[in-house]
């Protein structure tokens, strides 16, 4: 996956990159004594350096989200069409993973959290696995939650 190599190199190099300018700048600035003589080091290299290494490690959280490899090793080979036991999930005549995530419930009433004003669907995951949730019963007066959408627009 391309993105995810250049998110993890882009996000070492600048975290380097950073981390030399805030070097830079606390060497320049530990040589002057007056406040006024030390804020162009802080100007020009310590502020710089501190987004540097900010931006570095959000490339780099960034690349760990995608599941990247770590830089040196090789990823793992899709397996191809034909390769494995003959039998691909889903196809007809297979039974489903046991081990998968169970289907989802949207066609079950909308639910609501007690006090709540929001509408959910069952999988939502805002009310997913919560006992206390009840259903919502047609109450005008909820909102549809924005992250599962129960109703059409």
């Amino acid at each position: 996956m391309p993105t995810a190599r250049f998110l993890l190199w882009g996000g070492l190099v600048a975290a380097a990159g950073g981390a030399v300018l805030c070097v830079l700048g606390w060497y320049g600035i530990s040589g002057e004594r007056f406040a006024e003589r030390q804020l162009p080091y802080l100007a020009s290299c310590t502020v710089p350096g501190a987004a540097l290494v900010v931006a570095g490690a959000v490339l780099l959280a960034a690349a760990a989200r995608t599941g990247s490899p770590a830089p040196g090793s090789a990823p793992d080979p899709a397996p191809g069409p034909g390769s494995g036991s003959g039998t691909e999930p889903g196809a007809p005549g297979t039974e489903a993973d046991p081990a998968g995530p169970p289907p989802p419930s949207s066609g079950g009433p909308p639910l609501r959290v007690p006090g709540g004003t929001l509408a959910h669907r069952p999988d939502c995951p805002l009310v997913a696995g919560r006992t206390e949730a009840e259903p919502a019963a047609g109450d005008p007066g909820l909102a549809p939650c924005p992250v599962c959408e129960p109703w059409p627009p």
